[in-house]
């Protein structure tokens, strides 16, 4: 959830890099691996936290730096796109400076980021902040799983991946709710500076309890020219998605460079790191067709779905007159169900063809996005929540289906890979899908105003009629004509989000017989204590 965010799926970081240590180190038990639990859940919920926090919180980050609610959205890509570039990273980090000093420097960090992040007095130091935010978060989420599976005998080691998950499925619920509440009570800054207090006291236990358990450290090689493409085309290709509509698109020679370097950068990083000894990213996973259906179903799906969180409490906030408290009231619930349902999953998905379960999700998503494509202006509370809660049954079927789907049939060694690599893809459609549902809005919004502006005039009765009544409350002509302009506009951006809900409905039930070309190993789930 997890969270913009984005929030890495608990079955995903549930595959962390293995390493030799956690074969000779013993399970803790007692206090010291309940307080290893409370420390490293308690960072990772404050990780997740912070991809679904700001959402309900950018009209207000947007007005305070003086940029439109749109240009705030780099405020979540930023993040996401810097967090994706540093996950491939963690195995080579792990063994350049252990496991548990990794984790604390990343904390610790991310502290420091957070602290910076309230301080920001532009939007574009903002910007710069959570990226460099999300770039040192990068290891902390897979490192915080490998800690606590080496904290647990291997029997239970389900057990407490269901712990873990949990938290990662709390804390979407909590984002928006937070996020809402201290955005109208006191200000935005106070999403950033609640992470300090958090991650000092999860530093403090962590490092109390895990200091005699380093992993042992190597010199191993980087691949630095594959790093240096990967964050080249990937940042070129979000900057084009940001600014082109800012800029017109391709009718700007900006916005063609951008474009031609994403994709010029993609070609050399391919050919490169199938050649290199030491790839950053082992891209000889897409000759697997499990894993290349699974990757490509999940991040196509997870853009979509981020997308659409992204959208909502922005047209709950600028044209349904909402607080950020009450978008955060109407989109939290979306966790509710998925944190009742994820263990079921869980349990049964070793003895139930996870093409079900994918299946199962991606109508249940097709549903709640058909039902927001009907939303219209009118629309109350209840009605706009109800789809909110009903995503949650989707969530709960999504993430660890697909996953089993995706690392089906891999060698334990090359789990680890295989894991970065789809968590690569999903963060990264995660902030193409922000980027593209946004864009898409305002766009779609411009053309639904022309084409109801066009019955403003003198010959359509209805309209006359308005004006009649607006000035006989004692409205001017021009101020009447204001009034209906907002209203045109009102309409507009609504019917621009149902084009998007629609559309992305359809999305997921095209991905349906794609996830059925896959083949995935029947009667074996993901085995979570495989990394031991």
């Amino acid at each position: 959830m997890a969270s913009v965010g984005v929030p890495a799926s608990p079955a995903e970081s549930a595959l962390p890099t293995a390493t030799k240590a956690a074969t000779v180190l013993q399970p803790l038990s007692g206090s010291a691996r309940v307080i290893g639990t409370i420390a490293l859940s308690a960072a990772t919920f404050m990780n997740v936290l912070d991809t679904s926090i700001a959402n309900v919180s950018l009209p207000a980050i947007a007005g305070d730096l003086g940029v439109s609610p749109n240009q705030g959205t780099w405020v979540i890509t930023s993040f996401a796109v810097a967090n994706a570039i540093a996950v491939p990273l963690t195995g080579w980090l792990t063994q350049r400076f252990g496991q548990v000093r990794l984790f604390l420097s990343s904390v610790l960090l991310f502290v420091l980021t957070s602290w910076l992040c309230g301080l920001a007095p532009s939007m574009e130091s903002l910007i710069a902040l959570r990226a460099l935010q999300g770039f040192v978060a990068g290891p902390m989420i897979p490192l915080s799983q490998t800690l606590l599976l080496s904290s647990y005998p291997r029997e239970k080691a389900g057990t407490a991946m269901a712990m873990w998950a949990m938290t990662t499925l709390v804390a979407p619920v909590a984002g928006p709710l937070l996020g809402g509440w201290i955005t109208d009570n006191a200000a935005w800054p106070w999403i950033f500076y609640i992470n300090i207090p958090v991650g000092l006291i999860a530093a403090f236990a962590t490092w109390t309890i895990y200091r005699k358990r380093e992993t042992p450290v190597r010199k191993v090689p980087i691949d630095s020219i594959g790093l240096a493409l990967l964050v080249l085309w990937v940042g070129s290709m979000q900057l084009m998605l940001d600014l082109g509509k800012e800029m017109g698109w391709f009718e700007s020679n900006v916005i063609i460079v951008l474009a031609l370097t994403a994709v010029i950068g993609l070609a050399f990083f391919i050919a490169w790191e199938l050649t290199d000894e030491h790839p950053v990213v082992d891209l000889s996973l897409f000759k697997r067709r499990n894993f290349w259906i699974g990757a490509s179903s999940t991040a196509l799906a997870y853009g979509a779905f981020f997308g659409n969180v992204v959208l909502l409490p922005l047209w709950l906030q600028q044209y349904m007159g909402y607080t950020a408290t009450q978008a955060g009231m109407v989109t939290a619930p979306v966790g509710l169900l998925a944190l009742l349902l994820s263990p079921v999953v869980g349990k049964t998905i070793a003895n139930v063809d996870p093409r079900r379960y994918v299946t199962f999700a991606f109508i249940v998503f097709a549903l709640v996005l058909w039902m927001r494509s009907n939303f219209n202006t009118q629309a109350d509370v209840w009605t706009i929540l109800a789809p909110t809660l009903i995503q949650g049954i989707a969530m709960a079927f999504f993430f660890i289906p697909l996953v089993t789907i995706t690392l089906s049939g891999l060698a334990p060694d090359r789990m680890a890979a295989a894991s970065g690599l789809s968590n690569f893809a999903r963060i990264t459609a995660g902030a193409v899908g922000t980027s593209v549902s946004t864009t898409w809005w305002e766009s779609r919004a411009t053309l639904h105003h022309a084409q109801l502006s066009e019955s403003i005039n003198r010959g359509n009765d209805a309209a006359t009629a308005a004006i009649g009544g607006l000035n006989a409350a004692g409205l001017s002509t021009e101020q009447a004509l204001f009034q209906i302009n907002r209203i045109i506009d009102q309409q507009a951006f609504m019917l621009a989000a149902n084009d998007i809900f629609y559309i992305c409905s359809f999305l997921f039930l095209l991905l349906i017989p794609l996830v059925w070309l896959s083949r995935p190993q029947r009667g074996k789930a993901v085995d979570a204590g495989g990394a031991h």
